[in-house]
């Protein structure tokens, strides 16, 4: 899998809040546009590999888009905006500097 052309969520394979945010994007994503990888799966830690990323915790959402490379708060943001219609109005919170939405990314 090149993963400069996808749009792949690797994601907390053993955490229900993670697998729950899957199977929120997945019922969004009609298309089925973005790929799926669970962060402790073999294919997860070679995209990660791939992506030159290394990760020191695997609790955490990674969006690889097209190339580009984006870890908590920040992917999170991203994908919802990847998914259109009414979901791409958060990416507003993309101004909010890094630290402090990953301050409460981190708290939930």
């Amino acid at each position: 899998m090149d993963f400069k052309e996808e749009q792949v969520v690797l994601f907390d394979g053993v955490c229900n809040l993670c697998n729950g945010f899957v199977q929120f994007i997945i019922k969004r994503d009609p298309k089925a546009r973005f790929k799926f990888a669970a962060l402790q799966s073999e294919l997860g830690q070679r995209l990660l590999v791939y992506a030159n990323k290394n990760l020191p915790y695997t609790d955490s959402v990674v969006y690889l888009r097209k190339g580009q490379i984006m870890t908590r708060s920040t992917a999170a943001l991203n994908i919802a905006r990847d998914l259109g219609s009414i979901w791409q109005i958060v990416a507003v919170f993309l101004i909010i500097p890094a630290f402090l939405r990953d301050a409460i990314y981190d708290w939930t």
